[in-house]
Order: C-alpha cells, then sequence, then structure tokens
C-alpha cells in the first residue's frame, strides 16, 4: 500500500480502484510498521456508498472485522450513504470511564492492598456468567436497552450527575429493543453489571502529571489524585447484535445494488428497513453498555466508600464503537452523516452543543488507557479537529493473543507488574499474558502522533497503582 506523507503524522493513500474517496492515516513511521493488513481495510472502507471526505485511520489502527480497529469513516444518509456494523464492531459500545476520588496516594497507601482486594471481589469478570445487578426478567433487561445509564441511576445504581458526564446523558435515545433477537437477549440477561474478558479492565490509578492545569480543573482532576478507570463493553449481548446484524445485511445487500470488496464490510443504506433496524439494535446495545460501566461504577463506589472513606465523581464516560447521526460540513455545506468509529473515541470541542455547561468551555474528556503496567491519558478535543472530531482510543494490539502468550507468561507478568508496586488481580494467568504491554503500541506514542495530527491535546497523565483484569 502506498502512503503518501502530507505533512507531519498525516499520510494518504490515493484513490484507486472502487475507492470513492482518498484514506488518511494519522500515524508516525514507526507506528506503521506491520500495518499493510490494516491499511487495505482503510482503502476497502473507502469503497462505502455514501462515504464522504475520506476513510480515516486512527494512530492505534490495527486490522479488525471489515474496518479496521482504529477506522473512522463517514457516509451522506441523503445520498445512500450505508452503515456497516463492522464500522462499529462486535463490542458496541466498548468504552471508558474515569471516576476520580476525594484523595490521594497518601491517604490510599495503606489500605490499598485491601482496596484492591474488595474490588477483585467485587466485580464479576471473565467470559462466564454473573453481574452486579441480577435483572429479575426479560421485561427489566428491556428497561436496560432502553433506559442505559439514565434506568441505572433510576433504580438507585447512581447519582444524577452521572448523566451530564456521560456522552449522550447516558442513553441512545434511538435504541429499538424489538431489533434486539432473543438469542441477545439469553446472552444479556446475567451479565449486566460484569467486565468481561480480554482487553477489559478496572485500574485503579494516580494523575502524574497534568499538562493544562485549568481543564484538568474543568474535568475535575489535579496532580497527585487517585482515579478508578474503568474498561469494557456490551457483553455477549453487544456481539449477538452484530453477528444477527451482518447476517441480516449480507442478504440484504443484493437487493440495494450493492457490492463491497470485502463480505466483513456487509452494509445497508442508513434509510433503509435493514438500516434503521441495525441502528435500533446497535442503540439498544450502546445502552446496555453504558449500564454496565455504570452498575461497575456503584461496586467501585461502595469499596472506596468502604475501605477509605472515600467519594469517586464521574469525570466523563465516552464510547469508542459506535455509528451516531451526526452533522457536519462537507464540501463547505452541512450534511447528515453517518459517522462510524471503530477503536476510535468522540472528541468534541470547547462550545459544542453537546457538552454539559460545565465542560463546554474546556472541550470533552477524551480518555484514552494505556496496557498494564503503563500510563494512561485524559485529552480534550480542540477546534476544527480532523475525522468529524475524532482521535485514537487506545494503544492499538501489535501481537495477536495467541502470540503474546508464546511471548510471555502470566506469572512473569503478574511478578514483574508487582514488583512495579502495581496490585494485580487477575482472573487467570493466561488472561493476563494474553495483555502483556509488549502485545500493544506505546501509548505514549500514539497519544503524540493524535496530538501532532491536531486531534486532540494533552490534559493529564495517569498511571497504575492496581488493576482487576478478566
Amino acid at each position: 500500500m502506498e502512503l503518501v506523507e502530507e505533512r507531519p503524522y498525516r499520510w494518504r493513500i490515493d484513490q484507486q480502484r472502487d475507492m470513492r474517496v482518498p484514506g488518511i492515516v494519522f500515524a508516525s513511521r514507526g507506528l506503521l510498521r506491520d500495518a499493510e493488513k490494516s491499511l487495505e481495510q482503510v482503502a476497502n472502507v473507502a469503497t462505502l456508498p455514501g462515504i464522504v471526505t475520506a476513510s480515516y485511520a486512527m494512530p492505534d489502527v490495527h486490522w479488525g472485522y471489515g474496518f479496521p480497529i482504529g477506522g473512522v469513516a463517514a457516509t451522506d444518509v441523503e445520498e445512500g450513504g450505508v452503515v456497516s456494523p463492522g464500522g462499529v464492531g462486535f463490542d458496541i459500545s466498548c468504552g471508558v470511564r474515569l471516576l476520580a476520588a476525594d484523595c490521594d496516594r497518601q491517604d490510599l497507601a495503606p489500605v490499598l492492598s485491601a482496596v484492591m482486594d474488595g474490588l477483585g471481589w467485587d466485580t464479576p469478570r471473565g467470559a462466564g456468567r454473573g453481574a452486579v445487578w441480577q435483572l429479575g426478567s426479560t421485561a427489566q433487561l428491556e428497561r436496560v436497552l432502553e433506559g442505559g445509564s439514565r434506568y441505572a441511576v433510576e433504580k438507585g445504581h447512581g447519582e444524577p450527575r452521572d448523566l451530564s458526564r456521560c456522552e449522550d446523558n447516558g442513553a441512545v435515545p434511538e435504541a429499538d429493543v424489538t431489533q434486539v433477537s432473543e438469542r441477545a437477549m439469553e446472552r444479556g440477561l446475567g451479565q449486566v453489571g460484569s467486565l468481561g474478558g480480554g482487553n477489559h479492565f478496572l485500574e485503579v490509578q494516580q494523575v502524574a502529571e497534568v499538562y493544562d492545569e485549568p481543564v484538568a480543573a474543568a474535568f475535575g482532576l489535579a496532580l497527585g489524585q487517585i482515579c478508578v478507570m474503568i474498561h469494557c463493553g456490551s457483553r455477549g449481548l453487544g456481539h449477538q447484535v452484530c453477528t444477527d446484524h451482518v447476517r441480516a445485511m449480507n442478504l440484504a445487500m443484493p437487493r440495494h445494488g450493492i457490492t463491497v470488496p470485502d463480505k466483513q464490510l456487509a452494509c445497508a443504506p442508513v434509510d433503509s428497513p435493514e438500516g434503521r433496524a441495525y441502528l435500533g439494535a446497535m442503540g439498544a446495545a450502546a445502552n446496555y453498555g453504558r449500564a454496565n460501566r455504570q452498575l461497575l461504577s456503584e461496586a467501585a463506589r461502595r469499596v472506596f466508600r468502604r475501605e477509605l472513606g472515600a467519594r469517586l465523581s464521574l469525570v466523563y464516560d465516552v464510547s469508542h464503537n459506535l455509528a451516531k447521526i451526526e452533522t457536519h460540513l462537507v464540501r463547505g455545506k452541512p450534511r447528515t452523516l453517518c459517522v462510524h468509529r471503530k477503536g476510535a473515541t468522540r472528541a468534541l470541542p470547547p462550545g459544542h452543543s453537546d457538552l454539559p455547561d460545565d465542560l463546554r468551555g474546556s472541550g470533552q474528556p477524551v480518555l484514552i488507557p494505556g496496557t498494564m503496567g503503563t500510563a494512561s491519558y485524559v485529552l480534550t478535543g480542540v477546534p476544527d479537529g480532523d475525522a468529524f472530531s475524532s482521535t485514537c482510543h487506545g494503544a492499538g494490539r501489535v501481537l495477536s493473543r495467541h502470540a503474546a502468550v508464546r511471548a510471555v507468561r502470566g506469572r512473569e507478568l503478574r511478578s514483574r507488574l508487582e514488583a512495579q508496586g502495581i496490585a494485580v488481580r487477575g482472573a487467570s494467568l493466561q488472561g493476563l499474558a494474553e495483555e502483556a504491554p509488549e502485545a500493544y503500541k506505546d501509548v505514549s506514542a500514539v497519544v503524540e502522533a493524535s496530538e501532532g495530527a491536531g486531534l486532540c491535546r494533552k490534559v493529564a497523565r495517569l498511571v497504575p497503582l492496581g488493576v482487576v483484569k478478566g
């Protein structure tokens, strides 16, 4: 794949074959090593009907299902633009939530072990069933799918301020429970309020560096402060929603006269029955993901209150696997677009109408988790941010889970992390090995490229003190 360097941290893939727009890749030369497969996917996405401006790739780009992970693409709804489940991914509304404690490391140090034990016991995780909230019926699950964090807070699992600090105020309003299959409902019934496995985690962190004190203060962050970061999504329910609607769209594409270079890019016009059905089901799964993180937040709050007498306040909750209907300028004119962000997060600039009043002057908190043993970052959106106000979502894998297990032993990794002063509560040694730092890109280099490309701006750096893994 030939890349043309337009300027530092910005590369272009020129249109060829069936590409309707160019590809744009935000990255340093170092981050582009071994990216050939994912760049082919960037070019494939550029063939989708209705795509506008470019097929974008974030600095943490790596190979995914249909779309690359770290891919952003927008289609024009009024011009036959499509929605593709592969542009969202299987873990719908996988995202990150950050909570800030009213204590510092000195307060936490004497009880860190007890806090981590409590978080380990009170955080259901791994591939099996079990959850913070034992739903009594399918009808109650439907309320979760319709109301997301709002319903959880209404039932006592949180506080009203949580909703203003959550994307979409805690719930996607266009959710349509009728488009969620019975099998998806079965998979989701016993898992709301659970971490899952893979790269999902709950981490206790400390604010180690602040780059912009006024913005950090607006977010509720200060140097030395203790935080809790939660990374998880919609579990088996979201996976089943994606599976069901990929199948439906593969059957529908001939009827709509659509061909794609990769069957994993199955899609349908946004305004078609299949497109509307998927967006409704995706919204329901997104609300499940929001409620999931809300429940895990409440579990963490109980542990901090019990062991430390400390309070956790929500900084922000943002998804990085969603398709959203948004208005953006295209060739100088406002257009209604379906913006796919897969392994990419919204980075709204200061003044944006979707931000709550107390964040409107600072921009949106953007939460970028690192890997076990490495830093995480809090960023903010910038005016005139590229890629439809989007940025990276994390470090990005460079080794498959099988390769990571061959390269690193879980027991050795645990010992290494504990030698660094990081308490580890893992469900399995293999799970730890699969998520070793060696399996990922350097998150600091990813953030540097994102900032250098003009997608966002650094606010704070967080370092881990303890981690709960699935």
